[in-house]
Parts: structure tokens; C-alpha cells; sequence
């Protein structure tokens, strides 16, 4: 029994790390993005829109656009995971005192962040100007 006890300490301990914030607030980021986008792909949705169950209006989108935006929120996905884990990999380097190799996680981290986050704000002033 107190092995729970001690598995739930430690647990709380990770609470006190800049690290775990800082993970936490890049997956807020990301899922904030997503979740604003996805707002407005629901609003192009062809099926909700004869339903009456959106609340703007937006343009109809033919294949190609469909097609482009599903495109991008896949690289969106994929550049977030990528900047998860070279801040992961920073992380692990920075409590290894590997300096090199911390420095080019974080480069990569600032390029996957900003990439995935040009997309995804690409992506939601695409839909804007797409709805009304």
C-alpha cells in the first residue's frame, strides 16, 4: 500500500517542474489550434449546413481545397508530434549533459513549432476567409 502512496508523491513532484508545464502549455497551444480550426471546418460541412445545425455560412469548397486542407491538418498533426518529442529529447539530453545535442533538439524544436504552428494558423485564416 505505500508504494501508491509513493507512486502519488512522486506524481505531484513532476508538478513543481518547468518541464511538465511546459509540455502541458505546447499541447494547450496545439489543441487550442485544432480546436478553432475544427470550429470552422464544421461550419464548411455541406451535410450540417442543409441540416441547419451550423451557425455561419460558409462558402461551398470543391475537392481541391477539401483535399489541401485535409492535407495540411495531417502535416499539422505531424509537425505538433515532432515538436513533442524533440522537446522530449531536449529534455532528455539537458539531464544527460549532452550539450550538443540538447542545442540541435532545440532547433529542431523551434523549426517543428513554428512549422505546425504556420500551419495551423494558415489553416484558420483560410477557413475565416472562407465563412462569414
Amino acid at each position: 500500500m505505500k508504494w501508491i502512496i509513493d507512486d502519488i508523491r512522486r506524481a505531484l513532484a513532476q508538478l513543481t517542474r518547468w518541464q511538465f508545464w511546459l509540455v502541458v502549455s505546447l499541447l494547450g497551444v496545439f489543441a487550442g489550434l485544432g480546436w478553432l480550426i475544427s470550429r470552422y471546418a464544421f461550419r464548411t460541412d455541406n451535410i450540417l449546413s442543409y441540416l441547419h445545425l451550423t451557425q455561419g455560412a460558409c462558402r461551398t469548397m470543391t475537392n481541391g481545397p477539401i483535399i489541401a486542407m485535409f492535407s495540411c491538418m495531417i502535416f499539422f498533426l505531424l509537425t505538433a508530434l515532432l515538436t513533442l518529442g524533440e522537446v522530449q529529447r531536449h529534455i532528455e539530453a539537458r539531464r544527460r549533459a549532452a550539450w550538443r545535442e540538447m542545442r540541435r533538439s532545440l532547433i529542431w524544436a523551434c523549426v517543428w513549432g513554428v512549422s505546425a504552428l504556420a500551419i495551423g494558423v494558415g489553416a484558420l485564416l483560410f477557413f475565416k476567409h472562407n465563412c462569414y
